[in-house]
């Protein structure tokens, strides 16, 4: 079902709140690729077994994201959802996208999870609860669904880099300068999605304070 129930209905959106939907769909789908892409490739060089399985479960999660939200594109009518989400991709989003995978492809463990399950999932869960709190009921339900699974994905960054931070306390210095390169992708990822929500600045509501909270409450200060 898509991550919705059947007895969901279609609101009607107006042609700019369908385009404006879409557009934000499409950078979801971007950040949902990236954590796709970067769980399965942290397999590989995780450092224990326990690690691994989670990351696996971790895998089947995003895909299923991806799969929901590509879904609801098509409800939408977009026909080639593969064509619509590059010309829609936040630069920011493609910028966090290609470090976070940078990360990945160095085989660096403490980075990738830093960008993946601290940042990206910390960003995904922070405007996927708020847009689910003010979507149409179709959106709402399937970000609804979303949201459990990123705030599982949090706590094993939370804890994985809790215990290496105590362990080696030398390495908080090296995430502090690699967080401080991202957050200013991640900022303008959350200003131009409240933009397609049509909230005019003054009236949006301070998720970059909330992201930057849930991140401060890790021990990573800005």
């Amino acid at each position: 079902h898509f991550g919705v129930s059947p007895a969901t209905h279609e609101a009607e959106l107006s042609e700019r709140q369908r385009q404006s939907l879409i557009t934000i769909l499409c950078n979801y789908c971007v950040g949902e690729t990236a954590a796709l892409d970067a769980s399965s490739g942290m397999i590989g060089f995780a450092p224990d077994r326990l690690s691994k399985i989670f990351l696996s479960t971790q895998v089947v999660d995003e895909g299923r994201h991806l799969e929901v939200m590509l879904h609801r594109l098509g409800q939408l009518g977009v026909r080639d959802p593969e064509a619509e989400i590059p010309l829609r991709a936040n630069r920011s989003l493609l910028k966090f996208k290609e470090r976070l995978l940078d990360f990945v492809h160095a085989s660096d463990w403490e980075a990738a999870v830093l960008a993946q399950n601290v940042i990206l999932e910390c960003m995904e869960y922070t405007v996927f609860r708020y847009h689910a709190a003010h979507a149409d009921p179709i959106t709402s339900e399937m970000l609804n669904g979303v949201v459990s699974d990123e705030r599982r994905h949090m706590g094993f960054g939370e804890n994985d880099l809790g215990r290496r931070l105590i362990a080696a306390p030398h390495a908080h210095e090296r995430l502090l300068k690699i967080k401080r390169e991202l957050d200013p992708l991640i900022l303008d990822t959350f200003s131009e999605t409240m933009g397609e929500l049509g909230l005019e600045p003054a009236s949006r509501p301070d998720l970059a304070s909330e992201y930057l909270g849930a991140v401060a409450r890790l021990g990573f200060q800005s």
